[in-house]
């Protein structure tokens, strides 16, 4: 079963932690801080309607419950958003990577985190494994299907 989005946990997280608009990944992390039962997790999100292609996206997963602390910058009702995880990292896991990050690359975001080379590629940029372009495949594919264009029919 495919986990659903919690409006109400959403929404009390992201005040809870002062989530910021296009920093999806920081406020997962600023949220997993705060749960460590959560599973971090980095994918894709499609809306239905604008931007029209898949947006990379991290959330967390409590149970059978996604908990996106970002949901009240995303302008969209939860029916029209649809995850596609790519990578899920346990809250220990993500604590050592951010840091392992800092110390080996003290000038860069530690976020987000795309685990071991080798890199599959999509366009002209840089993403995880596999799993990462599996999950592309499937969130592009349903954008497609949801946004298509209007066609005059006369």
């Amino acid at each position: 079963m495919n986990p659903s989005l919690d409006e109400t946990l959403s929404q009390e997280t992201a005040k809870r932690i002062k989530s910021k608009a296009r920093s999806p990944f920081e406020n997962a992390y600023q949220a997993a801080l705060t749960n460590e039962e959560a599973l971090y997790v980095q994918g894709f999100l499609v809306i239905a309607g604008k931007p029209y292609s898949p947006m990379e996206h991290a959330w967390l997963e409590v149970g059978d419950r996604i908990l996106d602390p970002t949901l009240p910058h995303l302008g969209a009702t939860p029916q029209q958003l649809h995850y596609f995880p790519a990578q899920k990292l346990k809250v220990k896991k993500l604590k050592a990577a951010v840091e392992e990050a800092k110390e080996d690359y003290p000038e860069d975001d530690p976020l987000p985190i795309y685990g071991d080379a080798p890199y599959a590629y999509y366009g002209d940029v840089m993403l995880g494994g596999q799993n990462y372009l599996d999950a592309h495949q499937a969130a592009a594919k349903l954008s497609k299907d949801l946004n298509k264009p209007y066609r005059d029919l006369n």
